[in-house]
């Protein structure tokens, strides 16, 4: 198996680690991009070992960490740069998933080129990733199949009022983060892009548009977020299929850090599922 890592830089040159994992063997493989949710990254509990197993049932498989996740191309585990955290934002975010999949269609992580194939392009995104794999997919004809892990349905439709008036006053608010004890600021400007592009960021509006395959995949004991937001994205589009994973919760069985060799199982049959919805369209 090839696995390589390397620095891209988004449109306004903000650097960030993005990884490939593949198997080489001259055989045209599907290309699957993987986008972390809040508080989350590219190496955050099994991804390591769901980037093998996804390269071991023959597809390319892509995983990176969003420009402003909060780490460091030095630190990709730590969240060293919450500056870079707070002055994150969902444009910013759409941004960087370009830049990955422009590196996978210009072929800059140096694959043979009979190892995969550039025309078949899948994403899956987890939980905010979700979200903004929906709006990626929408704008980027690039992408073929579109699959969501326990994915939110709209940004702003959970965004408490008094803390709302409260940032918006007082320009930051912190978000506790109960693994590392930080507390993770977010500036009054990721809400001001959003309402200033609110058409190009409404996920219901953009959902509803979308004419590609689309599997949505949500565990029935999500405390996160919760099973309802995913029937009803799936009561939005026709070309939706819902997979409900019976008593999993939003990371599928996953947590950080993981220690064991094996995928949790739940996490494993999300994988296999996907895999399986990959190969047959």
């Amino acid at each position: 198996m090839i696995k390589k890592s390397m620095v891209l830089h988004n449109k306004n040159g903000k650097a960030f680690l993005a990884d490939i994992a593949y198997k080489r063997d001259g055989i045209n493989k599907p290309v699957v991009i993987f986008a972390h949710g809040f508080k989350g990254f590219k190496d955050w509990g099994a991804y390591n070992l769901m980037s093998e197993y996804f390269a071991n049932e023959g597809l390319v498989f892509v995983k990176f960490n969003f420009s402003h996740n909060g780490t460091t191309i030095e630190k990709p585990t730590y969240f060293d740069d919450l500056e870079a955290f707070g002055n994150n934002n969902f444009s910013i975010e759409l941004n960087d998933y370009q830049t990955v999949i422009d590196a996978v269609i210009e072929n800059r992580f140096e694959l043979d080129e009979d190892d995969f194939d550039k025309e078949n392009v899948t994403i899956i995104g987890h939980s905010r990733g979700g979200g903004i794999s929906i709006l990626q997919a929408s704008e980027d004809k690039r992408v073929k199949n579109l699959i969501t892990w326990g994915s939110v349905n709209e940004f702003g439709k959970f965004w408490k009022q008094d803390q709302m008036e409260q940032i918006k006053k007082e320009g930051v608010i912190f978000v506790p983060n109960a693994r590392t004890n930080q507390q993770m600021p977010i500036y009054w400007q990721m809400y001001q892009d959003y309402f200033d592009n609110l058409e190009r960021l409404h996920i219901p509006t953009r959902f509803k548009a979308l004419d590609i395959p689309i599997l949505i995949v949500h565990g029935t004991a999500d405390a996160t977020v919760s099973f309802s937001v995913a029937e009803e994205l799936c009561n939005w589009n026709l070309n939706a299929l819902l997979l409900a994973v019976e008593n999993a919760n939003h990371n599928f069985g996953a947590k950080h850090p993981w220690e064991s060799n094996e995928l949790p199982g739940d996490l494993k049959w999300v994988i296999d599922k996907s895999v399986a919805f990959i190969k047959q369209i």
